[in-house]
């Protein structure tokens, strides 16, 4: 018998992440990949303001972070906040099989796209990521519009 999967417990590491990341001067999104026992493969958060980097989402973050594997469809990403389009497509590209959102009320992404597709898109609904990234786009749009490509000449200044 398998056991079961906390999933507040595995968006405890990705909320961990999320704070490093504002702690930094960044986008409060953090991601961590799992098994699908729930053995921590790597874990990381948007770095796109700290690196100057714009491919380096929490999702990315994680993923490049554990590595190589031979198949990901039995592999659980967890993220803090629903993926964008571009760190969707890299959950279609790589077939993981389960998604963890710890909310899609500040943004949706492409979860609804994900799920079209098949992939297995758990929303907790977390109050403390809802919080956090209202608060951050709130205190910085300029910055979360350049993060999702929505920036015009004002607001990325």
């Amino acid at each position: 018998m398998s056991k079961l999967i906390d999933y507040q417990q595995l968006l405890a590491i990705a909320l961990a992440e999320a704070r490093s990341g504002l702690a930094e001067g960044g986008i409060p999104v953090g991601a961590a990949l799992f098994s699908a026992g729930g053995a921590l493969l790597g874990r990381g958060h948007n770095r796109r303001v700290q690196d100057g980097d714009p491919s380096i989402h929490g999702e990315t973050d994680a993923f490049r972070k554990a590595g190589r594997q031979k198949s990901y469809r039995d592999k659980i990403l967890v993220t803090t906040l629903a993926p964008c389009w571009y760190c969707s497509g890299l959950i279609r590209q790589f077939n993981i099989g389960a998604v963890v959102v710890g909310e899609s009320v500040n943004f949706s992404g492409g979860i609804d796209w994900l799920r079209q597709n098949g992939v297995n898109v758990i929303d907790l609904n977390s109050a403390e990521c809802i919080d956090m990234m209202a608060s951050f786009i709130r205190e910085h749009a300029g910055l979360w519009n350049e993060d999702i490509g929505e920036a015009d000449e004002e607001t990325s200044k």
